[in-house]
């Protein structure tokens, strides 16, 4: 269901969620009392209640769920706070200052590609794994199935427009979004993004350094959930707070691992201090060591493994991205993971 319940009887406030609404091409069920509003509450994607029914419904203790949102027209008294929490209300909106914001949340509601799609994280297991490469083909095998997103979270990588060859696109990069504030719409990131066909990519502008502000990254992260169907996410080695929340964002987290003595045993320790091991798969990079060698001493299933790919260097510096064709290790490993990942779910 993708029909928004608004629950108001005050006719000015209604009136302009009905045009906020008209401007995102959606029709609302209108509610005007609490008991309408339970009736549509658990169904309805989005909830906007207004002041004047959120004591009301507030009474009634609805079960807790996200997407409720208290909204006023113009200043919001005190006392509207403390019925917010009562309700489990994200927030308490104010119009018409949070029109655009509103609007966009509405659009989400229409985009057909709403839902959320899946999220794979990608981390070296240690230095020069390629990890970040490993990233840039599975985004590029992915978008062959649907649209997909990679997202760049280490600010001293090499920048994933420069692999995948959209260095010159046009488009919206980290400096643009780390200067914004509110809720991202998932159509308006994905038509901002430099892109390739289905393929988009969120990374830092040439020449640029810059630090990853936490709101950023989860605005961006859940709008490019909510609009693609896969999300490919480049994570730093280096721990700290923000790359252990974006860690818990992902829904399966990929170690690309060298297959050296050297690389397993960085690998292991890396795969020791990263949280919920069950979400965790080893890439193999190599072959001078076995799959069950691998997954002994890191303690993580192998999901895939690949040699190495002759000619990656040549193809990145003619703008190609890493995968030139599926049948290349590459392909054929982005391929594996992605099969595995969309068939078994949550055994793969």
């Amino acid at each position: 269901m993708t029909v928004p319940l608004f629950a108001t009887r005050d006719q000015t406030l209604l009136d302009e969620l009905l045009r906020l609404a008209a401007a995102a091409g959606i029709t609302p069920d209108v509610a005007g009392d609490g008991g309408a509003v339970l009736r549509g509450w658990s169904a309805a994607p989005l909830v906007l209640i207004g002041p004047d029914l959120a004591d009301e419904v507030a009474r009634l203790h609805p079960a807790r769920r996200p997407g409720v949102h208290l909204v006023v027209w113009g200043g919001v008294p005190d006392q509207l706070f403390r019925t917010a929490v009562h309700l489990g209300a994200e927030d308490v909106t104010e119009l018409p200052r949070s029109d655009g914001w509103l609007t966009e949340l509405l659009t989400d509601l229409g985009d057909p590609r709403r839902g959320r799609g899946t999220v794979l994280g990608v981390v070296g297991g240690s230095g020069g794994a390629g990890a970040t490469t490993f990233a840039c083909a599975l985004a590029q095998v992915a978008s062959r199935r649907g649209p997909a997103v990679v997202v760049d979270a280490d600010p001293l990588g090499p920048g994933l427009d420069r692999v995948l060859g959209l260095e010159g696109s046009p488009g919206t990069r980290w400096d643009a979004l780390c200067q914004t504030t509110g809720r991202l719409s998932s159509r308006v990131l994905r038509e901002a993004l430099p892109r390739r066909g289905a393929l988009g990519v969120l990374t830092w502008r040439a020449g640029t350094s810059g630090t990853l502000q936490a709101f950023a990254l989860r605005e961006a992260l859940s709008a490019a959930a909510r609009g693609h169907d896969t999300v490919v996410l480049d994570l730093p080695r280096h721990p700290d707070a923000l790359v252990d929340e974006a860690v818990a964002r992902c829904d399966r987290l990929l170690v690309v691992v060298v297959a050296s003595v050297a690389g397993v045993a960085s690998a292991g320790r890396l795969c020791a201090r990263l949280a919920d091991p069950s979400r965790l798969r080893v890439v193999v990079r190599g072959t001078a060591l076995g799959a069950d060698e691998v997954a002994g001493a890191t303690g993580v299933p192998v999901v895939a493994r690949m040699a190495d790919q002759r000619g990656l260097a040549e193809a990145i510096d003619l703008g190609l991205g890493p995968v030139r064709t599926r049948r290349g290790p590459l392909g054929r490993a982005a391929d594996e993971v992605l099969t595995r990942v969309s068939v078994l779910g949550e055994a793969a």
